[in-house]
């Protein structure tokens, strides 16, 4: 699938963070910024998935800059976000995309799986936001867009830490917008359905199951990491300037 057509003038020469970027949702997402000429880089744990992604995309105006960190280490990530504010003089956008989307059942919890689920899917994304705040304040405001999921929202039992860490990030958006509104810092969430990238068709999701996800939506046809790449481009640009505290659901009309 290919990517947006738009293109959104105040996005060039930003400094753009993208968290969880060496694949699936997130490696779309640096794609995406990287073509309209922002100074994209992005954090993730996969070395090799990371550099791969930096070379396919050598030949951009702004070669994305790629940070290796484990974003359940939170010192990890201050040196982390700290290196690309440093690089790129300042931040406009920062998108918490990283995920774990581990599935395990309420009968098979542990403790430390718990924790381990929200240090993944919860707390990144407010620590990720902390550091970058004085980098986001040197260009003047700027756009947090942390992604949530449907999953809190349907009948999807069967990974109630993922689910309740995604639901929190609602909380955490609501709660970021309010505080930083008056520093013209947008927080805006994203809420993706099911979205196949290579992860989920090859860890979790049958052909018949993606089948019978199609049944709930009301447009027929599965969603591409590219399909979230339009939505944070907006709330990313001024043309979403008045939008804050907002969750943006991608999901083909999940019913």
């Amino acid at each position: 699938m290919s990517l947006p057509g738009a293109v959104f003038p105040d996005l060039e020469d930003a400094g753009v963070l993208i968290t969880g970027g060496a694949s699936g949702i997130g490696a779309a997402l640096v794609e995406g910024f990287t073509a309209q000429k922002a100074k994209v880089a992005f954090i993730d744990i996969d070395r090799g998935a990371g550099e791969a992604l930096v070379e396919r995309l050598a030949s951009a105006r702004h070669k994305p800059l790629f940070l290796h960190a484990d974003l359940a280490d939170v010192e990890a990530i201050s040196r982390a976000v700290a290196s690309a504010g440093e690089t790129f003089g300042s931040l406009r956008v920062i998108v918490n995309n990283a995920a774990w989307d581990d599935r395990r059942d309420i009968d098979e919890l542990t403790e430390d799986y718990w924790q381990r689920s929200h240090d993944i899917n919860l707390r990144p994304a407010a620590f990720v936001t902390q550091a970058a705040l004085p980098h986001l304040r040197r260009a003047g405001g700027g756009s947090v867009i942390n992604f949530s999921s449907i999953a809190y929202l349907l009948n999807m039992g069967a990974f109630p830490a993922y689910a309740t860490a995604k639901a929190g990030i609602i909380g955490l958006t609501k709660s970021l917008a309010g505080r930083l509104g008056a520093e013209n810092i947008r927080v805006n969430a994203v809420m993706p359905g099911m979205v196949l990238t290579e992860r989920q068709k090859k860890l979790w999701v049958s052909e018949a199951d993606a089948t019978a996800f199609l049944d709930r939506q009301a447009l027929k046809f599965s969603l591409a990491p590219e399909d979230l790449v339009g939505p944070c481009l907006y709330l990313a640009s001024d043309c979403a300037r008045a939008v804050t505290a907002q969750t943006m659901i991608v999901d083909g009309g999940c019913l």
